[in-house]
């Protein structure tokens, strides 16, 4: 029933007025003025009488509720004095206005929009997922548990901001051993996440508008979370050794470089010795920092582990940014940085403007995993199962795509690239995409300058193998079968079918 008040005389502002609300009066709560004024508070509040609303007069109200005119009275003065209603001289008695922005929306209202949030797919072929092993589970929940127990002041209290001790050591330990990255445990952050420790970076080592170098194509997150500290991104073209070096001094001026050369995100290139060598000459030259993020180096699936960029360095120019999200989870929220000494100081400085410290407990029982090699011995298990995952989408892919896909196979990482053939119609990933219904990523999204070969992002780990399968074959029917996907004009400039 609509809530509104309606006038039995219209044109008369002292005519009288009736609630279309049935309002209800608990015969139970004290006397009559008692129950009138809680029946209209409960109706206020609620949102059934919304501001504004001018209340039946006091004659009217008693004669609809068959109560004394003096209990409508004596509420409408316990209303006012609640500041829930406002005697107009002449008028009659309203609904505060003021409440206007306080109450919930009468029924029936449209509810306002959501707020835009962008929630991971979870789908086959979808990135960042890990497997959820039971035994790493279980040893996880022992360690967090025992370091409860076993908490005293100093794990209760506020912690030191670079992180637990024993994680820093542990890191440090495991950093020198194999990726070939030698520093101090004072040097290594605790933080909760890439993104955490990127935006530290940049806000205590970088002015707003600064430039900073970015692959091209690249990681479309960490690009928001440089902008988001009012910084530039600057497009670097990418190759077949990573970012191309040369291109970037024939650029704008810069103070900083975001750079995955371990594995490129998301083409899957190592950035070669020569170009490695080129980065650091400029970085040293240009008194540049750069953010090294080795995202997943654990793994690697043919040859030795490859030595980081952090590790040729001498600990000077470029800060480490590894992560926990690969090897165990993301819902861990722990990563860390290798910060060269002079960044220690100013890193710290801002994270006390932020989050201060990270969860200690949480971080000692992860550094007691390294410690007895629980976390080694999981790492290599799931190096196992990912690699077997890389080669059954790419092998599923091949048979199913029929030759109209460029696969590129890497050697590391969780994901692997399925190109289109040059010249293929701007706009045909994206609706060969639709058409199979899988959770992937195009290369064209994460491009800053159009235009290059597009394809499809499609990570394996995480995924049962049989809804891997089950999306290469969806992909495949849709790259082979084109007249089934349509571009829309909008992105094409013409309908039609897709030339692949």
């Amino acid at each position: 029933m609509p809530t509104t008040s309606r006038r039995t005389r219209p044109g008369s502002g002292r005519g009288r007025a009736v609630l279309d609300l049935p309002l209800q009066l608990e015969r139970t709560e004290g006397n009559r003025p008692l129950q009138v004024h809680a029946g209209l508070r409960a109706a206020i509040l609620g949102g059934q009488l919304p501001a504004g609303l001018r209340l039946p007069s006091s004659r009217a109200l008693a004669a609809q509720l068959g109560v004394a005119r003096n209990a409508v009275v004596v509420a409408y003065e316990h209303l006012n004095g609640d500041g829930l209603v406002e005697t107009r001289q002449g008028a009659g008695t309203y609904v505060a206005a003021h409440l206007a922005a306080r109450l919930p929306a009468p029924p029936g209202a449209a509810p306002p929009p959501p707020d835009p949030v962008e929630v991971p797919g979870r789908g086959a072929c979808a990135l960042g997922h890990t497997e959820a092993d039971p035994e790493l589970l279980r040893r996880l929940a022992g360690a967090v548990r025992r370091r409860m127990l076993r908490a005293g002041a100093a794990e209760l209290g506020y912690g030191d901001p670079r992180g637990s001790e024993a994680l820093r050591r542990q890191v440090a330990a495991h950093l020198a051993a194999s990726r070939g990255l030698r520093c101090e445990p004072g040097q290594v952050v605790i933080v909760g996440g890439t993104q955490h420790g990127l935006r530290l970076c940049a806000e205590a080592l970088l002015r707003s508008g600064d430039a900073v170098w970015f692959e091209d194509p690249g990681y479309p997150t960490a690009r928001r979370t440089l902008e988001a500290a009012g910084l530039r991104p600057v497009p670097v073209p990418v190759d077949g050794e990573g970012l191309d070096v040369a291109a970037g001094r024939r650029g704008a001026l810069a103070r900083a470089a975001y750079v995955t050369p371990s594995n490129q995100f998301p083409t899957g290139a190592t950035m070669s010795m020569a170009r490695r060598l080129a980065l650091l000459d400029w970085a040293r030259a240009a008194g540049a920092w750069v953010l090294e993020d080795d995202y997943d180096n654990e793994f690697r699936y043919d040859g030795p582990p490859l030595t980081a960029l952090a590790g040729l360095d001498g600990g000077d120019r470029v800060i480490y940014l590894g992560t926990f999200s690969k090897t165990l989870f993301p819902g861990l929220r722990l990563a860390y940085l290798v910060l060269p000494p002079a960044a220690v100081g100013p890193v710290l400085a801002v994270r006390a403007t932020h989050d201060r410290f990270p969860p200690g407990l949480t971080d000692a029982a992860v550094a007691d995993l390294m410690a007895d090699g629980t976390l080694a011995a999981h790492t290599r298990r799931m190096r196992r199962r990912y690699r077997a995952a890389r080669d059954l989408l790419a092998a599923a892919l091949a048979e199913a795509a029929g030759g109209r896909l460029r696969l590129v196979v890497p050697p590391q990482g969780l994901h692997l690239v399925a190109y289109l053939p040059d010249g293929a119609e701007p706009g045909a990933a994206a609706a060969i995409r639709a058409s199979a219904g899988i959770e992937a990523r195009l290369v064209s999204e994460m491009r800053l300058v159009p235009g290059g070969p597009d394809g499809f992002v499609l990570g394996f780990a995480g995924h049962a193998p049989a809804e891997l399968a089950a999306a290469a074959a969806a992909l495949g029917r849709a790259v082979r079968n084109p007249d089934q996907c349509r571009v829309p004009s909008s992105e094409s400039g013409s309908r039609g079918a897709l030339a692949v």
